[in-house]
């Protein structure tokens, strides 16, 4: 597959009304078209507006798996609500969710029979402070960042990857099933190996051709925030390099068998970073961890902006911290560029954007979080 290169248009969240999600009774707020921060102290509920954006694209909460925990303490209920322009044309979003019926998403009044629908037609990428596990941890970070990345370019890739996870979790709890001294039942594995390899093969390549065409973004966001201080790479591996995948899986059945797992496949699939010639997992520090995780998103952003040819949201939260003011500047200079579409930031230092920000002549909206309510603090 190869990834396309043009801009149909630009994407704007243009209005949010959220009822009892986290710690929000009420709110309701427009946004600027292009820049938007969000201060407050910490526990304030900068991040919980943040998920409510990512909520109403992705269809999930970016940090609670459950979404009866996303309800307001003593409501039994929470909706969301937002007007979106996209492309000239405009849209309406309308989630509603109760712990006990169907979580419902509509859009322009029609609801999605399959929440799968949804994903990829506002596409966002965000940036954490707990994603430095990407960096740091292992491989199921940075597979979860590829797969939501590539979910919302193709939709195959995500009924695939679905698909894919159903088969291995049936192989797995068989292999957990085979207790001496019954036989294993070779043509039920060979069963579950000949949909692995149909299904993987498609993500193989997705995230093939879109490893070896992010690194030239990510090695110059990277050289601009570390100011050409070093150089970064990376390097894709999976099983699927060493051969053909129905192979590799019949070799590995008797280890699979006494681990009771699968133990290869894409989703073992990880990613080497590095700096120099070191991995950056080990010797690099805080904030060249943090500059490498900021120019892989951003380098992921425009993967996805070339794709589906429209500037997705870019969601900033709390991102600042382990960098100098030198890296955050550069940063800023970086994504409010015509490159980036509508930006949202949270900081719990209500002066330090708006300050670098006067000073890049650059307009923008500036929300504070104050007992649980959003105040605008400037006119533009």
């Amino acid at each position: 597959m190869e990834l396309r290169s043009f801009i149909r248009g630009k994407m704007q969240l243009k209005n949010l009304k959220l009822t009892n999600f986290k710690n929000y009774d009420q709110l309701n707020v427009d946004f600027h078209d292009q820049l938007n921060i969000i201060t407050g102290l910490n526990g304030s509920g900068k991040t919980n507006l943040i998920d409510a954006i990512y909520y109403l694209c992705s269809c999930k909460s970016y940090f609670i798996s459950s979404d009866r925990a996303v309800v307001k303490h003593d409501r039994d209920f929470f909706t969301l609500e937002a007007n979106f322009e996209k492309s000239d044309e405009t849209y309406s979003l309308n989630c509603k969710y109760h712990p006990r019926k169907k979580k419902q998403f509509e859009c322009n009044r029609k609801i999605y029979d399959k929440l799968a629908k949804h994903i990829g037609k506002f596409p966002l990428s965000i940036i954490t402070p707990d994603d430095i596990q990407i960096v740091k941890a292992g491989s199921e970070f940075r597979r979860k960042l590829t797969d939501h990345t590539l979910s919302q370019i193709d939709y195959d890739y995500l009924l695939n990857l679905m698909r894919y996870n159903k088969v291995l979790q049936q192989r797995n709890a068989y292999l957990k099933q085979i207790q001496p001294p019954y036989p294993v039942m070779d043509a039920l594995l060979d069963s579950y190996d000949l949909q692995l390899e149909q299904f993987s093969q498609k993500i193989y390549q997705l995230r093939t051709t879109v490893m070896e065409s992010c690194i030239p973004s990510l090695q110059n966001s990277y050289a601009q925030i570390a100011d050409n201080r070093e150089t970064v790479s990376l390097t894709y591996r999976s099983n699927l390099q060493q051969g053909n995948f129905l192979s590799l899986l019949k070799s590995s059945r008797e280890k699979d068998r006494i681990l009771k797992r699968t133990t290869v496949g894409i989703h073992k699939d990880d990613w080497d970073f590095m700096i120099g010639e070191f991995p950056i997992k080990k010797l690099g520090s805080q904030g060249q961890q943090k500059s490498f995780l900021i120019a892989l998103k951003l380098a992921y952003y425009q993967i996805l902006k070339e794709e589906i040819g429209v500037l997705p949201l870019l969601l900033l939260d709390d991102i600042f911290d382990k960098l100098d003011s030198s890296r955050i500047k550069a940063l800023l200079q970086i994504i409010t560029t015509n490159q980036f579409g509508q930006i949202f930031i949270t900081d719990a230092d209500s002066k330090r954007l708006p300050t670098i920000l006067d000073a890049l002549n650059l307009q923008y909206k500036h929300f504070v979080v104050q007992n649980n309510e959003l105040i605008l603090q400037n006119d533009i």
